[in-house]
Formats: C-alpha cells, sequence, structure tokens
C-alpha cells in the first residue's frame, strides 16, 4: 500500500500526460497498479520495481490509445493556475501572462497529437526527466530508438508550433 502511494501520482501524471483525459488517466492507473499486483510473482527483479511499473503504465496507454485510435474529444492540457509570489510577478505584463498561457495552450495541444510512440517517449523524456536509457527501458526499445523519437517529436512540434514562434525561439527546439 505504501509503494501504491508513493508511486500513483507520478503514474497518474505520465499516463495524463499521454491521454489528456482525466477519467482514462484514473482508469489507466488503476489498472496499472492491478496488472502489477497480479504480475508480481512474474517481476524477476531485472530492471527496478519502479522502471518495470512505469513499463505497464506505459504499455496499457499506448494499448488503450491504440483502441481509441485517433484521440476523439481532445481535452487541452489544464494544469491549475498557479499564483505566482510577488518577486515572480512583478517583471510580468498582463499581455505576456496571456501570450505565455497561448503558447502553453498550443505546446499542450501539438503534444497530443503527437503519434502515441514519440508521445510516450516525450512524456518520460521532457515531463518525467528520464534519462534516454531510463525511458528507452520503459519503453522496451534501445536508447538510440529514444533519441530518434525524441528528435522525430521536436521536429514535429517545431512545424506545428512555428506560426506562433518568435524566429529565435524556434531555433532552440
Amino acid at each position: 500500500m505504501e509503494l501504491v502511494r508513493r508511486l500513483q501520482e507520478r503514474i497518474h501524471r505520465m499516463i495524463y500526460g499521454m491521454t489528456r483525459n482525466p477519467q482514462d488517466a484514473d482508469d489507466l492507473t488503476q489498472e496499472t497498479f492491478m496488472t502489477a499486483y497480479r504480475s508480481l510473482p512474474r517481476f524477476k527483479g531485472r530492471s527496478s520495481f519502479y522502471t518495470w511499473l512505469y513499463r505497464i503504465a506505459v504499455n496499457l496507454t499506448l494499448n488503450h490509445l491504440k483502441k481509441r485510435g485517433r484521440e476523439k474529444g481532445f481535452q487541452p492540457f489544464k494544469d491549475g493556475v498557479a499564483v505566482p509570489d510577488k518577486a515572480e510577478s512583478a517583471g510580468r505584463s498582463p499581455v505576456g501572462d496571456s501570450a505565455r498561457r497561448e503558447l502553453e495552450e498550443r505546446l499542450a495541444e501539438a503534444v497530443a497529437v503527437l503519434p502515441p510512440p514519440y508521445r510516450a517517449a516525450f512524456q518520460l523524456v521532457v515531463v518525467e526527466e528520464f534519462t534516454h536509457a531510463r525511458a528507452a527501458e520503459i519503453l522496451g526499445c534501445s536508447e538510440n530508438t529514444v533519441s530518434w523519437r525524441m528528435h522525430k517529436a521536436r521536429k514535429m512540434l517545431r512545424a506545428r508550433l512555428e506560426p506562433f514562434l518568435p524566429a529565435e525561439v524556434s531555433h532552440e527546439l
């Protein structure tokens, strides 16, 4: 039970990042832990429990996305509105905040339409901050495959976001 408590939020966040659907994320998180519980006798310890659990979550999510086909009913990513502290907000303007929020929404939309294997790699490397090696272990592929998927994901994101970015920023993607 302690293990579930410690890992549930991270697993849920990763799944939500891939599905962009709160109900799917809840269901798949629960299914991840149920599958792991039923599969414990087959856990060989060749990887860490944490990596094994993430792999179950990613596989279940990718299978879910395949079954669902192209995502119908896309819901844009809304990550709660953080209230900036005074020091942080002192140099901001309402126009700048609005532009930043719009760019964040466009980025979330662009990530949401990445093909599932690219989205999974992006989620693990960028959002969860795993190394390419760790992401490869979770995804069950080579580190080179993760690097290639990240390269392609960035290329797709750049193409989709370029019209909304200043020239100097789009070259950094």
